[in-house]
């Protein structure tokens, strides 16, 4: 696979907050200290957001794909994450991410198969694989 590159811009607005964009998307979207520091701003996409939004996006896309391959049948994913930030020696570190996907699949033989796609679609993710944080994932698969 050849290497590929990724540009982001992120411009100051006023107090804590910016605007993000890139050159590859047609969406802007506002950044800003999260309300638990000092002079954040509550309802504004902070990076920490950001952080917990990238596993969980990733572990989708991944997911998408595997299953795809895998021709797994299936009428929905969906996935909460949650992100834990904590002090360790004196620095905030994102320490911890736990996903939640909950994906819900057509008949109860591929349950199993369905798991172990997730598992694979963990493990395989560029974002987890990239980072340092404890990645955590507790699946639910349901039969519609």
């Amino acid at each position: 696979m050849e290497t590929h590159s990724y540009q982001v811009d992120v411009n100051w607005m006023s107090d804590r907050k910016g605007m993000m964009s890139s050159p590859d998307l047609n969406v802007q979207l506002e950044v800003a200290t999260p309300p638990q520091f000092p002079k954040g701003m509550p309802g504004i996409w902070s990076p920490e957001h950001l952080f917990t939004a990238a596993v969980g996006s990733c572990l989708m896309t991944t997911f998408l794909s595997i299953a795809e391959n895998s021709k797994l049948e299936y009428s929905s994913i969906d996935i909460k994450a949650s992100g834990k930030l904590d002090v360790v020696d004196g620095k905030y570190l994102m320490t911890k991410v736990e996903l939640y996907p909950t994906l819900t699949i057509q008949k109860e033989g591929d349950r199993d198969r369905a798991l172990r796609i997730l598992q694979k679609s963990e493990a395989a993710c560029l974002i987890s694989n990239s980072i340092k944080s404890e990645v955590v994932m507790r699946p639910e698969v349901l039969v519609a």
